[in-house]
């Protein structure tokens, strides 16, 4: 028995390590097979970290390709915490940098496990500085930042983004998914000890570029006449639209006060708000176009058929409404010309509550227009069903309804044209990205017949030559407008306020063939508060620049054969020689404004002197991308290329300042020059 004992302890032994490596086997098996994936993911989760790149926006540029917004590259910092050793010294030394505390900086690098992002998108002046630092872990990585080079130009309706590239109110707010793109990723990979050993980057794809309809000449002419319009009526807000009422497209809207995209987050809530589309309000008579179209339409009434206005006073279901002056007996022309109150009711109600309100939905009051920006006010309209007895009289005059700039322009548009009303747009196409090309045009829809739309138009031109608009009347051109004043609801009485006006001035030019309609609104202007006093002559302004501008004909004989040399002028002279006139004068304003501005400069250290570098024939996009390298503030006006800049190139100025640059298009050679140049 003995001599077998050693082959049973061998034989013991190894039935002990067969069943010992079969449950090895059996575990890594297990492990291997049934496991696998989530100790993979747990292995990834681990080693391998994603970080997003945010991609680059589209432009946006208007109807000419003009840039209005674009985003440039800039560094963002970044800390390793596995290169940094002493993080409490690099928190330090980068706080006076950043102007972040120390103690954020450092809790963000110790609680990371791979690298992390200490501050984004920074001046060219700091990159410079932490470079200079030499800080062992600390690294860049370039990020867009988005710039709106015309600063406040069509600030309303472009919006802005957050400090994540998202897009906040107007266009970019409106077209974020397309404009924003798709996001890159840096994948870092790190061992058991965090230690950082690789990383890959998989490139973002660029956002989709919009195209608007507006045009960047017009909406600063726009603009300019606007402030100008808000100096002069001390107007507490101000709207400018421009249409083209043959396609609904929109060449310019401005709102004042304005802010800058730039930098919106310091300005209130209610100057970033987009008046044009998100104000509702009474509109007083510019209303009675739509009362009057109503009336013809249905055959109640005729320009020529007398009308008793019972010298300014009208008792409606009890109610007794006065006119702002005792007229007699009128003309519908002249009821319309002189905007006669009582004889707009006496119309209204022969047209009765019914079709009128038919007539007033069919141009689209009281429903949204569709237009592509956010916030749209869909207006006041109540159903005819819950009218009282007098509303058809508040109604006829403009009260008790209410209609945003959009609306009452597109509407007044649709009898410039002929009776089709068109869906407002702002957005002419995209391009890039899966929804590429012009937008799609909605068909007008047909909201009166084309006869009275011309008795209309007609009547409206009578308010111009001898009515209220007489201030409207313009050099060469025949023009139709209607005129509104309205009283504001007091919020304390809910009455209507004695002191407190909306006044407006909507028109068209020229009459028979209207290239453009041109609404404006004054919110509480100051003093003088009739539209047809105080926006009639801002729509001579605007109407005439921009007339001159789209080279559209005279259709009236000039009063002299100066005007008429200068119409002549205007018809021969190449679109890009008005434009670069006009950005002459803007330029000449704003470096006059910033000579002023110098001449109180103090003296700066040679440590804080930038050089201003020569930026002649330099695109819109080359300017801005050197002025941001260079710490500098580029004020753009104008494209095509830099032709003139403010300071001079060379100039030694402090960090931070403005350079202003005027763009424009070279002039082209003589022939005879150009003959010469090839012959030698």
């Amino acid at each position: 028995m003995e001599q077998h004992s050693p082959r049973r302890r061998w034989l013991v032994v190894g039935v002990v390590a067969l069943i010992w490596m079969a449950a090895v086997l059996a575990r890594l098996s297990y492990l291997q097979l049934f496991c696998y994936g989530e100790y993979f993911a747990r292995a990834q989760h681990q080693q391998r970290h994603v970080f997003e790149i945010s991609p680059k926006r589209g432009t946006i540029y208007d109807r000419k390709g003009r840039e209005l917004a674009i985003s440039i590259p800039m560094d963002s910092v970044f800390g390793d915490p596995t290169d940094i050793k002493d993080a409490s010294l690099v928190a330090r030394l980068l706080s006076r940098v950043l102007n972040i505390p120390p103690e954020e900086i450092e809790t963000k690098i110790r609680e990371a496990r791979t690298p992390v992002r200490l501050a984004k998108k920074l001046s060219p002046e700091i990159v410079q500085r932490i470079d200079d630092m030499n800080l062992k872990g600390v690294f860049f990585q370039k990020e867009n930042r988005r710039v709106y080079p015309q600063r406040q130009s069509l600030a309303h309706a472009l919006g802005y983004v957050d400090v994540d590239e998202k897009g906040i109110g107007g266009i970019e707010y409106a077209f974020d998914k397309q404009i924003r793109g798709k996001p890159g990723r840096m994948m870092v990979m790190s061992d058991g000890k965090r230690r950082w050993y690789d990383r890959s980057e998989a490139a973002a794809d660029p956002g989709a570029s919009v195209t608007l309809t507006v045009d960047e000449t017009i909406q600063f002419i726009a603009e300019k006449e606007l402030a100008r319009g808000m100096e002069e009526t001390r107007s507490k807000y101000g709207t400018v639209v421009i249409q083209d009422p043959n396609t609904g497209e929109l060449l310019a809207m401005a709102n004042f006060p304005t802010f800058d995209p730039n930098d919106a987050g310091t300005y209130p809530d209610e100057v970033r708000r987009n008046r044009a589309v998100t104000a509702a309000y009474e509109p007083g008579s510019t209303f009675k176009v739509v009362t009057m179209t109503g009336a013809i339409e249905n055959g109640v009434t005729d320009p020529d058929k007398l009308v008793d206005c019972q010298m300014g006073s009208i008792l409606v279901a009890g109610r007794l409404i006065h006119d702002w002056h005792p007229f007699g007996v009128l003309s519908v022309r002249d009821v319309l010309a002189n905007s006669s109150d009582v004889g707009s009711i006496k119309i209204a109600l022969q047209l009765g509550a019914p079709r009128f309100y038919d007539t007033i939905r069919s141009f689209g009051i009281g429903q949204l227009t569709g237009i592509e920006l956010p916030g749209e006010n869909r207006g006041k309209l109540r159903p005819v069903e819950n009218w009282n007895a007098s509303a058809i009289g508040s109604v006829a005059i403009g009260q008790e309804i209410s209609v945003t700039p959009v609306q009452i322009i597109s509407a007044i548009s649709a009898v410039a044209n002929g009776g089709l009303l068109y869906k407002p747009r702002i957005v002419k196409e995209i391009q890039g990205g899966i929804a590429s090309g012009p937008l799609p045009r909605p068909a007008p829809q047909q909201v009166t017949d084309a006869k009275t739309a011309a008795t209309v138009r007609g009547m409206m031109e009578t308010v111009v030559l001898s009515g209220t608009g007489k201030l409207a009347q313009l050099n060469g051109y025949t023009a139709a407008g209607k005129s509104g004043t309205a009283q504001q609801i007091d919020p304390d009485t809910g009455r209507y306020s004695p002191n407190k006006y909306i006044a407006s001035f909507v028109g068209f030019a020229p009459v028979n063939e209207p290239a453009v309609t041109i609404l404006i609104v004054f919110d509480s202007p100051q003093g003088a508060h009739h539209g047809g006093e105080i926006g009639g002559p801002v729509f001579k302004r605007i109407a005439e620049q921009v007339l001159a501008y789209l080279d559209v004909p005279f259709d009236i004989p000039e009063p002299s054969e100066t005007e008429t040399a200068k119409n002549v002028g205007h018809a021969r002279a190449p679109e890009e020689d008005l434009s670069n006139g006009i950005n002459e004068a803007r330029f000449k304003a704003a470096t006059e404004q910033q000579d002023v501005s110098s001449a109180t400069t103090v003296a700066f250290s040679d440590g804080d002197a930038v050089i201003v570098p020569d930026l002649a024939g330099e695109t819109v996009r080359g300017v801005t991308e050197d002025c941001s390298r260079l710490g500098l503030v580029p004020s753009l006006i104008g494209s095509g290329v830099a032709l003139e800049q403010s300071p001079e190139a060379g100039t030694r100025v402090v960090h931070g300042s403005r350079v202003t640059v005027r763009f424009g298009r070279v002039a082209a050679e003589e022939p005879s020059t150009a003959a010469q140049r090839n012959v030698n």
